[in-house]
């Protein structure tokens, strides 16, 4: 597919310069991938040092980073997205609380809709990748794209091929990465009309030339209208083509070709970050605040693995008589002297670590590992050495989610915010979402979430307001009139929605007037009827009551 070659080489330079600010922090990855995961990111070392790492693995003798990095992985996937249960709900951004019943029923059944495509494809699967990266790395690339048998399906870049760079908010608005596809995979994937001739050739031999590499660089950025094939209708453009070089046949991969060409009304993927220094497009990471003991944990180890062997298999001189005869004595290094008075062996120095101290300081490295990765927060309850009540539980879970609340917002915002309105955008243009009631034509929708980290996040924001209305409480024993302080109504509602109940449970403003108000007129009127029974009553007494003269007293009262 013909491309301006301007523009093209514009596009290159673009993708070799995000490749050259990214260098920084491939040094890092490359140090913490040796240390936690050094099998899975072997794409960030060359050709000779990952076949060496396949077969022996030198860094890792204590797995405890490794463990702490997936513990915190899993619990973020059950805490923040949990496949078994729902985790976000959608209201109306004007007015979260006023919802008819129609748009509560249509708003409930786009929901459920999302969360079983969500279940049915590969998204759960992803996001697991997602948080593991998020702890070990700090940042995470995940595309998503439209799917015939599975309506989406969710693909994670791989740390080290891709590069990010941001806009001038800071969000990540622009995605590149260079792959290896093989000839074979090239046709298969853009079709033989828009790859080059000589690739075409070596992917119809049949023979060992399909499976000849390419580099293919990926571009998503925003879309400025220059490209003719996509037109300014479409907020975002890929584009694939094959880096430029010589083919392995002889031919030239030319200047001006791409392999593929689209826009997109919203960006294809998420990248979201741990934290964020500055304006840099990759963020920081448990990970990286914990390698130094990581790296100290495996030094550790293993001398402390040394020190066992010179104390059980130390080693040790013999009289040279013994030289040739090995079955005589224990494996171990052996020195022969010549001249020993008595014929036999023993070492040739003493070895006595202090094994304790060793072991407890090894054990306060682990410890400090498995704080860093948050551990303590996931696996709280089975840490506790005694019972405790549910008051102390929540206010220990409470301290620890203060610590990973930012992370928690920012994974909200930069990658489930995308994730969740990119596949609504997929559904509904694919038409598997119901027709939006009419009065949803001009209203804007946002996402609310309600997962166990999420509300446990907001119940935090709501002791202030509980310890306010025992304050209060306390106050009125002594001054009743302190209880007209409280704008009941709204204190209600919002303590209903910081401890995460569900919007369609909490009447409006409005809703609670006209309740309210309908109650106080079914009040008054049961009054006025109780007040007309009793003045019949009060009426066929007086008629039932004689006075004398043949006469009543209700007579006598309407004469008088």
């Amino acid at each position: 597919m013909k491309i301006p070659e301007e523009f093209h080489r514009a596009k290159k330079a673009l993708v070799a310069g995000m490749e050259t600010e990214r260098q920084p922090f491939k040094t890092m990855w490359r140090e913490l991938a040796d240390f936690i995961l050094p099998t899975r990111y072997a794409w960030l070392m060359n050709d000779n040092e990952r076949r060496k790492l396949m077969t022996k693995n030198p860094n890792i003798i204590d797995g405890t980073g490794t463990r702490a990095a997936r513990i915190l992985a899993s619990g973020m996937l059950n805490g923040i997205t949990s496949p078994s249960r729902p985790w976000f709900k959608l209201r109306l951004k004007r007015d979260p609380s006023n919802q008819n019943y129609t748009v509560r029923r249509w708003l409930d059944e786009v929901e459920r809709l999302l969360l079983q495509t969500m279940a049915d494809t590969n998204f759960y699967n992803s996001l697991a990748t997602m948080y593991l990266d998020l702890a070990i790395f700090g940042t995470s690339a995940v595309l998503i794209y439209e799917d015939y048998k599975s309506v989406f399906r969710c693909y994670n870049a791989s740390l080290g091929e891709y590069f990010l760079g941001n806009s001038s908010t800071g969000m990540v608005n622009t995605f590149a990465r260079q792959f290896k596809y093989t000839a074979a995979q090239c046709v298969e994937r853009f079709g033989e009309e828009n790859v080059p001739e000589q690739v075409r050739l070596n992917a119809k031999g049949g023979d060992s030339k399909s499976l000849n590499s390419y580099t293919v660089t990926h571009l998503i950025e925003p879309n400025d209208g220059k490209l003719p094939q996509v037109p300014k209708i479409f907020a975002v453009r890929e584009l694939y083509w094959l880096s430029a070089g010589t083919d392995t046949i002889g031919g030239s991969i030319a200047s001006g070709e791409a392999l593929s060409v689209r826009g997109y009304n919203e960006m294809p993927g998420i990248f979201p970050r741990w934290e964020v220094s500055g304006n840099d497009p990759y963020g920081s990471s448990p990970g990286m605040d914990a390698l130094g003991d990581i790296m100290q944990l495996q030094h550790e180890q293993k001398r402390k693995a040394q020190s066992l062997d010179y104390m059980l298999r130390p080693p040790i001189k013999a009289d040279i008589q013994l030289e040739h005869r090995p079955t005589a004595l224990l494996p171990g290094g052996v020195t022969y002297i010549a001249g020993i008075n008595n014929v036999g062996a023993e070492p040739i120095y003493t070895v006595n670590p202090p094994m304790q101290a060793i072991t407890e300081d090894i054990r306060e490295v682990q410890t400090r590992i498995l704080e860093f990765f948050h551990n303590n927060l996931f696996t709280m309850i089975s840490q506790l050495e005694s019972v405790r009540t549910a008051t102390e539980i929540d206010a220990r879970r409470e301290e620890k989610l203060v610590l990973l609340g930012p992370v928690l917002e920012r994974t909200e915002n930069e990658g489930l915010d995308q994730a969740i309105s990119r596949i609504y955008s997929i559904m509904n243009r694919a038409g598997l979402l119901p027709e939006a009631p009419e009065s949803l034509a001009d209203e804007e929708l946002e996402i609310q979430y309600v997962s166990i980290l999420s509300a446990a996040q907001s119940a935090v924001g709501a002791a202030p307001l509980e310890r306010w209305l025992a304050f209060i409480g306390q106050t009125a024993a002594m001054y009743p009139a302190a209880i007209n302080a409280v704008n009941w109504d709204e204190v209600i509602r919002d303590y209903g929605r910081d401890i995460g109940v569900k919007s369609k449970h909490i009447m409006s403003a409005e809703e609670a007037a006209q309740r309210t108000q309908a109650q106080e007129e079914l009040l008054q009127a049961r009054e006025a009827a109780n007040q007309g029974t009793a003045l019949v009553q009060a009426g066929k007494t007086l008629s039932e009551t004689p006075v004398g003269g043949g006469s009543n007293a209700l007579q006598q009262l309407l004469s008088s």
